[in-house]
């Protein structure tokens, strides 16, 4: 009776232990050093200087650039494309602050203002402007996601991505020969059922804004199917679909899509964690696209870049991506070859984005 008193007493005691311990510690912050023993190449800075297409920098009509280019310079970026441009006098600040001070290291894309739609000229009005950003200095015109989401026409009703009263702007980027960047959507992960099956669960629970209802504002592929539609539409015109287009964890699908659209470009900012899961795969997609990959970063975080550099120089094993929440998983390089990696990093980027100055980078 007495020992079976002091068993019970010992589970208690280690089951106590125990909970204590799971209080303590989430599955965010549960991050073992691992025992693996294999090749390691951390990389702080490209091999080749690369074109950044799509970074945010809104302080760009004012700001002092000289801290911006000391980073640049760090990670071997040669030219940061700033995508919030915004739309006349912003425009024309941040170009004469460029050209004054750093004239061959930034490139601006101008944005739309989309309130008004279904005004009477409203369409031309747009496009126009568009023209007339350009001719002060944009070299691209960059869509926020908010189109298809939040947009609304003058009677409150939402804008589809592909609605026939934006064709002009469209249209006109075509004319203009600058291609435009577009971020339509989110991960679908999004929208599935929060539960244990949902991959970006963690994600969602530590930032919970992000989750979408199924209908929320209309379905995932709805969305997808309305900037394909887009896409189609308007096939003299170059796109750059942000993300990979939300598909770069189905490249046979998105290689279908390639094909099915060639106008359309696509960038890899904030999806590498999804390409460093399946290096054979990922590097068979970008041999196959070599020529329309383009590479973006998303966030101004410097010290993040390494886990891209890591991703696409490298054949490293096993190694973490630089925000848990994002990619629990473990990353893996796909050893692209030099011929490629120039192609990635800015060949393409110099071939579609105007006045690059491509002196500044190997031939």
């Amino acid at each position: 009776m007495q020992l079976k008193t002091m068993t019970v007493l010992l589970l208690t005691t280690l089951i106590t232990n125990a909970s204590t311990a799971q209080e303590k510690m989430d599955f965010e912050k549960y991050e073992p050093v691992s025992t693996l023993v294999v090749p390691q190449h951390p990389l702080t800075r490209s091999k080749f200087p690369f074109i950044d297409v799509h970074n945010h920098q809104f302080r760009m009509p004012d700001m002092d650039l000289s801290t911006l280019i000391k980073e640049m310079d760090k990670l071997n970026m040669g030219v940061m494309v700033n995508l919030s441009g915004s739309s006349g006098e912003s425009i024309k600040k941040s170009v004469a602050n460029i050209k004054k001070n750093y004239p061959d290291r930034f490139i601006v894309f101008a944005n739309v203002e989309f309130k008004g739609i279904g005004e009477e000229g409203w369409s031309e009005k747009a496009a126009k402007q568009l023209e007339d950003d350009v001719k002060a200095g944009a070299n691209g015109l960059k869509i926020y996601k908010s189109l298809g989401f939040s947009v609304v026409d003058n009677t409150g009703k939402r804008v589809a991505v592909d609605d026939p009263r934006l064709d002009a702007i469209w249209k006109k980027a075509g004319e203009l020969k600058i291609p435009v960047l577009i971020h339509t959507a989110d991960p679908k992960s999004f929208w599935d059922p929060m539960d244990d099956k949902n991959e970006r669960w963690l994600e969602l629970a530590t930032h919970p804004n992000r989750k979408r209802d199924d209908n929320n504002p209309v379905p995932w592929q709805q969305l997808i199917d309305e900037q394909h539609s887009m896409f189609k539409k308007h096939p003299n015109t170059t796109f750059i679909a942000a993300h990979f287009g939300w598909y770069p964890n189905d490249l046979d699908k998105l290689s279908s899509l390639m094909k099915e659209m060639p106008n359309m470009y696509v960038e890899f900012g904030a999806i590498i964690a999804e390409l460093g899961r399946q290096p054979r795969q990922a590097a068979k997609f970008f041999e196959t696209w070599q020529d329309r990959i383009l590479f973006g970063k998303d966030s101004w975080v410097p010290d993040e870049y390494a886990t891209y550099f890591r991703v696409l120089e490298t054949t490293d094993e096993y190694f973490p991506y630089h925000k848990k929440y994002h990619a629990f998983w473990r990353m893996y390089g796909m050893g692209l070859s030099d011929e490629i990696l120039k192609k990635i990093y800015y060949k393409n980027a110099i071939r579609i984005i105007p006045n690059i100055d491509a002196s500044a980078f190997p031939k």
